[in-house]
């Protein structure tokens, strides 16, 4: 019975530190979580976006995700809060504001 019991622990230790390394090199393909919408509004005829890097200490970059339209993307240095323009009232709003390595974004 004890045998069985520290096979069991044994496989459920493994398995636990394997889920945990596949979510650290999942993290690690894209960085921190550090632009975010503050704000989603119209100025005219154009829609825009105010973003804001929250992380102080490196640059971020982003991708406003536009359904059918070319995403536009971009950079936000350290703690900078930026108004993005992304299109036109006529054209589709953002779905959302997707975070990117910066090293793979080319410019």
């Amino acid at each position: 019975m004890r045998k069985i019991i520290a096979i069991a622990l044994t496989a459920a230790a493994c398995g636990a530190s394997l889920a945990f390394t596949a979510g650290q090199a999942a993290a690690a393909e894209h960085g921190p979580q550090c632009v975010m919408v503050r704000k989603n509004f119209t100025k005219g005829e154009y829609r825009y976006l105010r973003l804001t890097n929250l992380c102080g200490q490196r640059t971020s970059c982003y991708i406003i995700v536009i359904p059918h339209a070319k995403d536009p993307h971009g950079r936000l240095l350290k703690g900078q809060t930026k108004d993005v323009r992304y299109g036109t009232t006529q054209g589709p709003k953002a779905l959302f504001v997707k975070n990117t390595s910066c090293s793979t974004e080319s410019h």
